[in-house]
């Protein structure tokens, strides 16, 4: 019986299978760029499942305006108790939505989608690169609020330092009666250490906190 029902509709099941692929695809591309909420039981559900329950609602309310209607109803009383934390977040669900209503259209609109976003990635990537090589800068900050695997450096110091000014991975500064508290922060552990080794660091910080 099962059986038959999966050979009926067997483009279905293909386009199915797609999506649980391509989920679970971008589910490791977001855990390599350092996303680390992904890594989460929900999240990494809802990135897998969400495409495919959208690709069976569209599948089901389609040329329906009532059943459509009434969707929309059951769906308003929804609501997200949690923030979300980045606008990276946000469009990986709208991303995965999307997946799903386009496998209901076509299969060729799914990997025209994954295909742009990919693109999209492998650009911003190259990009980058090259403003590292040229620029000796990269494009991005880091950024505690999106989600990123950051190792962290914290220098107390009694004055200003131009060298800590002037670094790249500077996230704050408080200064006080007290001194100046410097904080930075980067996915790359050796850079963190590396300047914290730097014999300028070491001779004007009365205290250096580096965490991994």
């Amino acid at each position: 019986m099962i059986f038959e029902i999966l050979l009926s509709n067997f483009d279905k099941v293909i386009a199915i299978s797609l999506l649980f692929l391509f989920g679970l695809f971008f589910r490791f591309l977001l855990q390599a760029f350092g996303q680390m909420w992904i890594k989460t039981k929900a999240h990494t559900t809802t990135i897998i499942i969400l495409p495919i329950i959208t690709y069976v609602i569209t599948n089901v309310i389609s040329g329906n305006i009532a059943l459509s209607l009434g969707m929309v109803g059951a769906l308003s009383i929804v609501r997200f108790r949690n923030p979300v934390r980045s606008p990276l977040e946000l469009s990986t669900y709208f991303g995965a939505i999307t997946m799903g209503i386009a496998a209901s259209v076509s299969i060729k609109w799914l990997l025209l989608l994954v295909i742009s976003i990919v693109g999209s990635i492998i650009a911003l990537i190259l990009i980058n690169l090259i403003s590292l090589r040229l620029l000796k800068r990269s494009l991005f900050i880091t950024s505690f609020s999106e989600g990123n695997n950051l190792s962290t450096l914290t220098i107390n110091t009694d004055e200003v330092i131009e060298l800590c000014e002037q670094n790249e991975m500077l996230q704050s500064k408080i200064k006080s009666n007290d001194g100046v508290v410097y904080s930075f922060a980067s996915e790359d552990f050796s850079k963190l250490k590396k300047f914290e080794e730097n014999q300028e660091i070491q001779k004007r910080s009365k205290s250096l906190d580096l965490k991994r």
